[in-house]
């Protein structure tokens, strides 16, 4: 996830970021440093494995007079295994080794903490010879800033930070997108009018998702109030299942979250209600709870980014942000119930379609805060300034956004 205003809103979310968990510096929590000094050995060696095995040229190398791959790496700070924001970086990177084929060679290290051990893997990705690295959490900001300033031929490119340099740019996806297309779903299904949504960090891009999906519900069905229970961290199964069973005490029968793990409608699943994935395809995790999935498609981007590092056009710098969602072939809602009504579907359909031509905009005014007050004025299109900036609820979400640390 780059405006001076946004600096301290963005600070304030890389403040909040932990380490092994998903999208922000606060996205996991801090390792002790002897356990990160063996988890990094660990991710090391498994780092090389994938590489070796996924890579089309691997084995038997460029022929004879070829150009050698371009070599491509990963930083991951989960692991690729946990269903939701790493297993879909991890898609990605399969998905452009398919496309690619030989013209490139990619590696990944998985559970990176975020902080200042980053960077020691950042520069071994580098002593590698990778020159073109991903780093895809926002805690990794600092620390990719660091080597790039020390590594000019190398390309970086950070997922969901702000921070540009001439080596570096930055790319995010529109998850609030995603939100408020599960949230039509979630309008049309609640039989109780009370939805849940299991928060990770109060942050402007998790709030921004459930102002989203709020919205998205209310526009199906006004009477609509969804709740909100914080776990503050991306990726804590036991505390997001906890989280979840307690939306559902409280009535919710429809649940969502911008958390990393399948807990959530593993949840809804042993209690006989409904919720969605998040960022990957988690139909079967809970086929009889799922109502969807709001998945985040990385390809297009890394096949975009790549291809322009092979052909030269590759640029960075500042201002070199890109924001992508359903317009882009970014942001979906995939595997739809068929529970579902058709006449739901076909509203969910018509969204995307608006969404891609531009005929159709989320954030658009009259919008009132969940205070009464008005933030966007009728006909008013919030822009991209506003929209990462978003630290408050709208009408229909309960509670209070939490503040402080």
């Amino acid at each position: 996830m780059s405006l001076s205003s946004l600096i301290p809103i963005l600070a304030e979310r890389g403040a909040k970021r932990q380490p092994c968990a998903m999208r922000s510096l606060q996205r996991r929590p801090l390792l002790v440093a002897a356990a990160a000094v063996v988890m990094l050995a660990a991710c090391g060696k498994k780092e090389e494995t994938p590489a070796a095995a996924s890579s089309p040229g691997a084995a038997s190398g460029p022929a004879a007079g070829a150009s050698a791959p371009l070599q491509v790496a990963f930083a991951y700070v989960g692991p690729v295994g946990d269903g939701g924001w790493t297993f879909a970086h991890d898609n990605a990177r399969k998905a452009v080794e398919k496309e690619f084929g030989d013209r490139i060679k990619t590696s990944f290290v998985e559970k990176v903490p975020e902080g200042a051990d980053a960077e020691r893997v950042f520069r071994d990705l580098v002593q590698q010879g990778n020159t073109l690295v991903f780093g895809t959490t926002f805690g990794y900001m600092e620390s990719m800033l660091k080597v790039a300033a020390d590594s000019p031929t190398v390309k970086f490119e950070h997922a969901t930070g702000y921070k540009q340099a001439a080596n570096m740019r930055t790319y995010d996806s529109r998850t609030y997108e995603g939100a408020y297309l599960a949230g039509v779903l979630a309008g049309a299904m609640t039989k109780t009018n009370a939805l849940g949504v299991v928060g990770s960090i109060p942050i402007p891009e998790v709030i921004r998702n459930i102002n989203s999906f709020t919205l998205g519900a209310r526009s199906m069905n006004p009477k609509v109030t969804v709740k909100v229970v914080w776990v503050n961290e991306w990726f804590n199964p036991p505390q997001e299942t906890n989280a979840a069973q307690t939306l559902i005490n409280a009535g919710a029968d429809v649940l969502m979250q911008n958390t990393d793990s399948s807990a959530v409608l593993q949840t809804a699943e042993k209690n006989g209600k409904y919720a969605f994935g998040w960022d990957s395809d988690m139909s079967s995790y809970g086929p009889k709870a799922h109502l969807a999935s709001a998945v985040v498609n990385w390809a297009p981007y890394y096949s975009a980014s790549i291809k322009a590092a092979l052909d030269g056009t590759w640029a960075a710098g500042t201002g070199k942000h890109s924001w992508w969602g359903v317009k882009e072939g970014a942001i979906d809602l995939v595997s739809i119930n068929t529970v579902v009504p058709a006449e739901v579907r076909a509203r969910v359909e018509k969204v995307k379609a608006g969404l891609k031509d531009g005929s159709f905009v989320i954030w658009k005014g009259p919008l009132l805060g969940q205070d009464g007050k008005e933030v966007l004025a009728k006909d008013q299109v919030a822009d991209d300034r506003f929209l990462q900036g978003v630290k408050f609820y709208v009408q229909g979400v309960e509670g209070q956004v939490p503040t402080g640390k």
